[in-house]
């Protein structure tokens, strides 16, 4: 199993990145995990644009689902002939969405996307094993649970602290994990977590390895962000990229 970050700017895409969007390969099968703002251009850096089979929406927030719309257009026109539908699993709500977004029309979106309500529980897409749970955060949001060959590949979405991130992370040799706050502030409750509470969220599943995303370096500091999460966890730590890649 291969993870490939597209993009992990957290709320608005960054000078060096876009929005969450992270590509999940196994068995020549490729699962996109959100598609948020810019994420279609990394996208066509790093794989065949029209090589995904599936894409879990993990909310509605257009940080991380925006680029769905215009992927639309790929899908639809492309010059070789119209592409079959990919099955898009994400919460209730996402076609309208998208297609509101994409057309003032509301027009239909069952030529590209064959959308499937999440809820909590487990069930297979292609080679992969995935598990989702509500987390907490001010819409229906969905952390993940991505196993395949013995490995695991746990993604908070967009949370703050519950029980519901630390089953989904239990024991997962990755845990890609937000980390948009500082800590030892008043932030906004219910909404994202720290540095810290990251770390602490690591710990508490067990995991192999901390990567954070979702960062908003225009207003924190990432190295405080990093020190808080490493006070929490003695495991290893690490930023994401864009474009970098883990395998399992």
């Amino acid at each position: 199993m291969r993870l490939t970050v597209l993009g992990c700017a957290g709320s608005f895409p960054g000078p060096e990145s876009a929005c969450s969007a992270y590509l999940v390969e196994a068995e020549g099968f490729r699962l996109l995990l959100d598609f948020g703002s810019g994420s279609l251009s990394a996208l066509q850096r790093y794989s065949d644009m029209n090589s995904i089979d599936a894409i879990i929406l993990t909310h509605l927030h257009s940080d991380h689902m925006l680029d769905a719309c215009l992927y639309v257009v790929v899908r639809r026109y492309d010059p070789t002939g119209a592409r079959p539908p990919v099955p898009v699993y994400a919460p209730l709500g996402a076609a309208e969405r998208i297609s509101a977004a994409y057309s003032s029309e509301n027009e239909p979106m069952d030529d590209v996307y064959t959308f499937y309500g999440l809820q909590p529980g487990s069930f297979p897409i292609g080679p992969f094993t995935i598990t989702v749970d509500r987390v907490n955060h001010p819409v229906e949001t969905y952390g993940v649970r991505v196993e395949h060959g013995g490995k695991v590949l746990a993604y908070s979405a967009d949370t703050a602290p519950c029980e519901a991130l630390l089953r989904l992370a239990a024991g997962a040799d990755l845990f890609l994990c937000e980390a948009s706050y500082l800590d030892g502030v008043d932030n906004p409750p219910g909404l994202h977590l720290t540095g810290g509470e990251a770390g602490e969220a690591a710990t508490k599943a067990d995991v192999g390895r901390l990567l954070l995303t979702h960062l908003i370096p225009a207003w924190f500091s990432e190295a405080s962000i990093v020190d808080a999460a490493s006070a929490a966890y003695a495991g290893p730590v690490e930023v994401v990229r864009p474009g970098a890649r883990y395998d399992l």
